[in-house]
């Protein structure tokens, strides 16, 4: 909430904390690693992490902004305002591969839309263990609903009312997960000799394991049943390799017999073929009261946020720091060296996954403690719900096989600066971008959207070539009017916009300076900054360039030269099929919007309206098509939608629409008019088959029948505001059966009352089931209807506003695949008739 002084401060306090409890709230009733919700901004189409429970913030940044048009599951839940569960990994990946990519974890989630008024306030999320099958097995989906619901009702009372201030626009508040119930914590030591196979325990690995002191048989066998029983044969093998000299790189992690985490670690003794263990229960608080402060190895624990609460002194030694130093602090603050990537992946998945996660870390030279060049520690990171349990073991301890190369230095290629591989990352999202988008301008948005943030960059064009000429297809940050001279310009001007593409080599420009020195005379549209031009290239084709600029100078790296020339050529390629879509769109839309009526047969008593949108997804068009005919003394309409898409089902479309004109003009009734279409659909034989409502309308009386051949049925509003579904029994779609019947069904049409045929593009989701579109169709008609009942009756432009209405949520649906026809028809009511109804005859006017 926005806002200035001691009272906004307050309110501010008082939605974080209605938000923390909400995310609390849902992670214990749905039993999820994290949670979170996401809000308004005051960027317009732009949600704002808000709160974050579960998880540390800044291993989450990528996340704290999300824009309303991006294919994530928070962005559809928002925008469509319905929930979106995924049960799996699988699922996630099918139904959103960017939001998988940049989570690769076996995870289930959930997104639920908190309502306000005319649109949601924002998304509650949370992240559960997969599920192996459906949502409801996931979660309580009407229980997070109500828990939106009642979130949605709070906030809208903190402001008044007012949903408008309610949005986000800081960093996310990150809050810790509740306490639960642990086992008591306990660490136990133990001796082994392989000469005799006779194991020493002490007291607190027998109160670890649940027995009396001296009870635990004394053989490794014993031992290791006591441990883990269903990891037996790991125990015993690394016991015998730990006496010949090969001890684990690092801890094991086991599971009780009850389920419990469990680490192991051995070492051998310094003189002789003893082996020593140490035991640990990885509960939150295990290593409470020092009970790790003996271990060889070092330990550190941190909790859900990042924040290291315990480390023991071999850790300490390990890090160069104290152990007072590193209590309290954030481990991206305490350790630098060990975060970024590839380690921040590292501990997301630690977070989020239910594996111990295992990794090389190189200490810096001047670490205390670290003996220079080659300083190497192996990390394993142990999951748990409350607590994340890290063990570090210097290199000397790692098996030669899995370890560094002997004398490897990061600047002689053997292990790159972790810093500088970020933008590695970007290629792969960038690519799953770019294969959601279609056209030109979705490309330029994806560009905008994955590449700029990227590598820091401010301003962005993009040049199209055609007919030697480069043009302007998409521009963001530079100054108004800027590239206008640009516009149109040859391929034998010397600038770096062209010669980039001529050459087919980046420029890359660290500074203003040395770009007005290479080009001089060169309009500049900035004193200060860097420039890179990219060739788009697709295949050995020219297709244009793409120009980079940041706000202040920078260099180069050949990573990045390396990285940005690669990233050029997916957006190249993206770019030539996306014209290509273009093209082939514009004509295919042309040829369906040839084969649809330019007007609707008009009637003095009836007012129709007729709306069609196209798919948004692939190239190929529908055959979903609308009409109303004149017939007698009355008038038919119809709506059908043919199967399949691609020009085959748009000549099928035109086929039968003329075919029903024809029986509808013979003033036939509507099973007539299937029967025939029917007969003349199976005697093509294209292959397809077609579902089709049609109805015959008296305007005078306004008895309406109705036949269906495999359609939705139609939606009748009252003139009382009542919407129902009509009960039209019919036959099956057309083209199947020939000796196929269609009954009729008859009503009565009533002045005022609105009837809706649409088609399924209309009502269907990804998801969700037919029924509660039709259902959600149904009172959008209803809502809609009494607007244009309170402009003045159904007339012909109030009917066509109902038509906008109902058609604008499925043009908000980004990811709808299929075509919408939607087809209105209301009757006028009767002209007043004079002396009746309080009206006074013309006659009786007059003083």
């Amino acid at each position: 909430m926005a806002g200035s002084g001691e009272r906004p401060v307050r309110t501010r306090d008082r939605l974080a904390t209605l938000l923390a409890d909400a995310s609390v709230a849902v992670l214990g009733t749905a039993g999820g690693r994290a949670a979170g919700v996401y809000l308004r901004s005051g960027t317009p189409d732009v949600l704002r992490l808000a709160v974050l429970a579960g998880l540390p913030g800044p291993l989450f940044r990528s996340w704290w902004r999300l824009h309303a048009d991006r294919p994530f599951p928070v962005a559809d839940a928002y925008r469509l305002g319905g929930p979106v569960v995924l049960p799996n990994a699988t699922e996630t990946m099918r139904r959103y591969p960017q939001f998988a990519a940049g989570l690769p974890f076996p995870l289930g989630s959930a997104h639920v839309p908190v309502p306000g008024g005319t649109r949601p306030l924002g998304v509650l999320t949370v992240l559960c263990p997969a599920s192996p099958d459906t949502g409801d097995e996931l979660l309580d989906r009407g229980l997070l609903v109500r828990l939106a619901e009642g979130l949605g009702a709070e906030l809208l009372g903190l402001a008044g009312g007012d949903e408008d201030a309610v949005r986000w626009d800081e960093a996310p508040v990150c809050v810790r997960p509740p306490p639960g119930r642990t086992a008591r914590p306990a660490v136990g030591r133990f001796s082994w000799d392989p000469a005799t196979s006779l194991v020493r325990a002490d007291d607190r690995l027998h109160a670890l394991l649940g027995r009396d002191p001296g009870t635990l048989a004394g053989t490794a066998d014993a031992l290791a049943d006591a441990l883990a029983p269903a990891e037996a044969h790991r125990i015993l093998a690394a016991l015998r390799d730990t006496a010949a000299g090969r001890p684990p790189a690092a801890p094991l992690t086991l599971r009780a017999r009850d389920g419990t985490p469990r680490l192991l670690d051995l070492w051998a003794a310094d003189a002789g073929p003893a082996v020593t263990g140490v035991v640990v229960h990885a509960g939150p608080a295990a290593f409470a009261e020092g009970a790790a402060d003996p271990l060889p190895q070092g330990v550190l624990c941190l909790d859900r946020l990042g924040l290291i609460v315990y480390a023991n002194p071999a850790a300490a030694r390990l890090v160069g720091r104290s152990r007072e130093w590193l209590l309290g602090r954030a481990l991206w603050d305490a350790l630098p060296w060990l975060t970024g990537p590839p380690y921040d992946d590292h501990l997301r998945a630690a977070l989020l996954a239910p594996e111990p996660v295992c990794f090389h870390a190189r200490r810096p030279a001047g670490a205390r403690g670290g003996s220079g060049a080659d300083d190497w520690l192996a990390v394993s990171v142990h999951p748990g719900t409350e607590l994340l349990t890290c063990t570090l073991v210097p290199a000397s301890r790692m098996d030669p096989a899995t370890g560094p190369a002997p004398g490897a230095h990061p600047d002689q290629g053997a292990e790159p600066d972790d810093r500088s591989m970020a933008p590695l990352y970007r290629p792969i999202a960038l690519a799953i971008a770019l294969t959601d988008a279609v056209t030109a301008r979705q490309v330029s948005a994806v560009v905008v959207r994955e590449l700029l943030p990227a590598f820091g960059g401010r301003r962005l064009a993009i040049y199209l070539l055609q007919e030697r000429r480069l043009h302007l297809a998409w521009e963001t940050g530079f100054p108004r009017g800027f590239l206008d001279p640009f516009e149109g310009v040859g391929l034998d001007a010397r600038i770096p916009g062209v010669e980039t593409l001529t050459t087919g080599r980046p420029l890359f420009f660290e500074s203003m300076a040395q770009l007005g020195a290479a080009y001089p005379g060169l309009a500049l549209d900035a004193d200060v900054g860097a420039r890179a031009f990219l060739p788009l290239i697709a295949s050995g084709r020219p297709v244009g360039s793409c120009i980079l600029g940041f706000d202040r100078p920078r260099g180069f790296s050949a990573q990045e030269r390396t990285v940005l020339t690669a990233l050029a050529g997916l957006i190249a390629h993206a770019m030539e099929r996306a014209r290509r879509y273009d093209s082939e769109a514009a004509l295919a839309r042309g040829l369906q919007e040839a084969l649809l009526p330019r007007r609707l047969s008009a009637h003095p008593e009836v007012e129709t309206a007729g709306r069609y949108l196209p798919g948004t997804q692939g190239m190929d068009v529908g055959g979903d098509w609308y009409d109303v005919v004149e017939s007698g003394d009355g008038l038919a309409l119809v709506i059908g939608d043919v199967q399949g898409h691609g020009v085959q089902a748009a000549a099928t479309m035109g086929q039968l629409r003329s075919a029903v004109r024809a029986f509808a003009l013979g003033d036939r009734p509507p099973d007539e008019v299937l029967s025939g279409t029917n007969h003349l659909l199976i005697g093509l034989d294209p292959g397809q088959f077609a579902s089709c409502c049609c109805l015959r309308l008296d305007p005078a009386t306004g008895r309406t029948l109705i036949a269906r051949a495999g359609h939705l049925p139609p939606l009748l509003r009252c003139p009382d505001g009542r919407t129902r579904v009509l009960d039209v029994p019919g036959g099956v779609v057309l083209g199947v059966d020939p000796h196929a019947r269609y009954p009729v069904t008859e009503l009565v049409l009533v002045p005022d009352a609105i009837l809706a045929l649409y088609t399924d593009g209309l009502v269907e989701r990804p998801g969700a089931d037919i029924d509660e579109g039709i259902a959600a169709l149904r009172l959008a008609l209803a809502k809609a209807g009494a607007a244009a009942g309170r402009r003045g009756g159904t007339g012909a432009r109030s009917l066509a506003a109902v038509a906008d209405r109902l058609t604008g949520t499925a043009r908000l649906a980004a990811d709808r695949p299929d075509d919408v026809a939607l087809l209105l028809a209301a009757r006028h009511p009767p002209p007043p008739v004079p002396g009746r109804h309080g009206h006074r005859p013309a006659a009786a006017h007059g003083p």
